[in-house]
């Protein structure tokens, strides 16, 4: 009998779980981005002189005009007549897709009719780039004085398994929009496969600076990063094996300025 009662009551609260991550999933709906301001941000001289890589974040949430005017300036279309982007790519392949994640969940950009897809439901920064501890500091007491042990320098990331390494994926709090470049290599022409995820290297380098630039230029904070958890990403948003995380973005207000 009590067996009996323990499986209803685990069929129940499964149920009630897979209820409500369909609901929450149900809740995402496509967001319709606002016409990007393009006569806005510092003149290119004086933002190529303030140019950093950002450590902290406001907790702010960012504007929908920012948003839609960070996307645009990213991999927008700038010449809708044919078709053309704000960032170059090899073949005119136009590889690289944002997925742009926040506290609701994860959102595909679709540039030709400036609006954000769900993709997943559910906040999954975290999952994309792991919060890393630093390492314990060894009790002093323990180390000889006369030979201090020298800290070990941080890990590229691993093409296998993409775990987040190093310093700056330890330390740095989460910001409240974070943008995943995804370069999907089926949509070049020609070249072989190892060629072509060359090619969308140096194309996703192409949209980060554009995303450094426009967030110099318009007083947001940023910064480039390869660490990320790879095989998640893949599995989260269900990319095919033709379609490879390279770069991530953490977007948010400067702290300083705000808090």
């Amino acid at each position: 009998m009590k067996s009996h009662r323990f499986r209803l009551v685990v069929q129940i609260v499964t149920g009630a779980l897979v209820f409500s991550s369909v609901a929450v999933a149900q809740e995402l709906t496509t967001i319709k981005l606002n016409q990007p301001n393009k006569t806005r941000g510092r003149p290119l001289m004086e933002t190529l002189a303030i140019r950093a890589s950002a450590t902290e974040w406001s907790e702010k949430e960012l504007s929908l005009q920012d948003l839609s005017d960070l996307l645009w300036a990213a991999n927008g279309i700038n010449r809708p007549d044919i078709g053309k982007r704000t960032a170059a790519s090899a073949q005119n392949a136009q590889d690289i897709d944002i997925y742009v994640f926040n506290k609701d969940g994860a959102y595909l950009y679709d540039a030709r009719a400036h609006v954000l897809v769900p993709v997943a439901a559910g906040d999954l920064r975290a999952q994309i780039v792991p919060p890393r501890r630093p390492p314990p500091r060894p009790d002093a007491q323990t180390q000889p004085p006369s030979t201090p042990a020298a800290p070990a320098p941080p890990s590229p990331p691993s093409p296998g398994t993409g775990q987040a390494r190093g310093p700056a994926a330890a330390t740095q709090p989460q910001a409240p929009v974070l943008l995943l470049l995804v370069s999907d290599v089926s949509r070049f022409r020609s070249g072989t496969q190892e060629l072509r995820r060359e090619w969308g290297a140096i194309d996703a380098g192409i949209v980060s600076q554009n995303i450094a630039l426009f967030c110099a230029s318009t007083g947001l904070a940023t910064r480039p990063r390869a660490s990320m958890d790879r095989e998640k990403s893949k599995a989260i948003l269900k990319l095919t094996e033709n379609q490879y995380p390279l770069l991530n973005h953490p977007v948010g207000y400067p702290k300083q300025s705000l808090d």
